[in-house]
């Protein structure tokens, strides 16, 4: 398995894997294994690779089978959810830290082919990609929609996140959860 930094070629990849596992798309049958919510243009995608460097993609061979985005406030300031939790960041509190955009930065989602979940992809593309952002950030921050168990169990029992508190937004209720970058 070889973990990277995605690159403009691979966003035809990572937009297959994202339709596949999109909750307005994914199958009935893979929904409850785990799902993204964030939809993303082709677009986004190249923004996201070229200004922020912010896509880790996990290879077997030449399959992308996983990815995982991360990336400053500012990317995400687009997107009403992401308003929401920057506008609120001066109320949150990280083990005695205050957050803020210059402080944090929000990870995710991630998306892991059902194939390959279970395995070692999961700790390894978050560690890449918490390692790259490390340098920019002293935490990570990240958000799961409580109808989603098994992303939340994922980050909390397999990555070790903590949760720090949990918040509506758009009729949907979430859990905020964060962790140090330096290990």
């Amino acid at each position: 398995m070889i973990y990277r930094n995605a690159t403009i070629e691979d966003i035809p990849a990572i937009a297959e894997l994202q339709q596949k596992y999109h909750v307005t798309t994914i199958s009935e049958e893979d929904k409850p294994h785990g799902f993204v919510t964030t939809l993303f243009t082709d677009e986004q995608f190249q923004e996201l690779i070229e200004k922020e460097n912010g896509i880790t993609i996990a290879c077997d061979q030449d399959k992308v089978v996983a990815y995982v985005m991360a990336a400053s406030w500012e990317y995400w300031s687009k997107w009403p959810l992401f308003q929401h939790m920057i506008g609120d960041l001066q109320h949150t509190e990280y083990k005695g830290t205050v957050l803020s955009t210059e402080n944090s930065y929000q990870y995710g989602p991630i998306c892991i082919d059902t194939e390959y979940r279970g395995t070692e992809v999961l700790k390894n593309i978050f560690e890449f990609s918490k390692t790259q952002m490390s340098q920019r950030y002293p935490i990570l921050i990240t958000f799961i929609n409580h109808i989603n168990p098994r992303s939340y169990a994922a980050h909390t029992q397999k990555l070790g996140l903590d949760v720090i508190k949990s918040f509506e937004f758009n009729n949907n209720n979430y859990y905020e959860l964060g962790c140090h970058t330096s290990n």
